[in-house]
C-alpha cells in the first residue's frame, strides 16, 4: 500500500508539471503565432491571441485541479488539507470561471452546473 501512494504521488507531480507545461508551452506557441502573423498578410488580431492564451491557461488551470485532487489521495486526510484542497479548488474554479467568461462573453452551462455544484443550490435564475 506504501508503494501504491509513492506511485500515486509521481503521477500527482508528473500532472501538476504537464498543467504548468501546458499554460507555459500553450502561451509561448501563441505569442510566437501573433508575432510571425503579424508580418503576414493575415496577421492575427489582439483578441485572437488573447482567447488563445486564456485557453491554454484554462486547460492548465484544469490539469493543475486534477493534480491537487491526485496529491490529497496520497496525504491523509485531515480537516486542515480538505479545507486547502477545497479552498485551492474554488479559487481555481473561479478562476476558470472568470477566464471563460472573459473569452466567450457568457456563462456556458458547465459552468453554471460547476457552480451549483459548488455552492449546493441554484446561483442562476433560469
Amino acid at each position: 500500500m506504501e508503494n501504491l501512494e509513492v506511485y500515486i504521488d509521481y503521477i500527482a507531480k508528473v500532472t501538476e508539471t504537464i498543467g504548468v507545461l501546458t499554460i507555459f508551452l500553450g502561451s509561448s506557441y501563441s505569442i510566437g503565432k501573433f508575432m510571425f502573423l503579424m508580418r503576414s498578410k493575415n496577421p492575427v488580431s489582439y483578441l485572437e491571441l488573447r482567447q488563445s492564451v486564456g485557453k491554454s491557461i484554462l486547460l492548465g488551470l484544469e490539469i493543475l485541479i486534477a493534480a491537487d485532487i491526485m496529491a490529497t489521495v496520497v496525504t491523509t486526510p485531515t480537516l486542515k488539507s480538505v479545507f486547502i484542497l477545497g479552498l485551492i479548488v474554488l479559487i481555481r474554479t473561479f478562476l476558470s470561471l472568470s477566464l471563460q467568461v472573459e473569452l466567450e462573453g457568457k456563462i456556458s452551462l458547465a459552468e453554471k452546473q460547476k457552480l451549483n455544484i459548488v455552492f449546493g443550490h441554484s446561483v442562476f435564475k433560469r
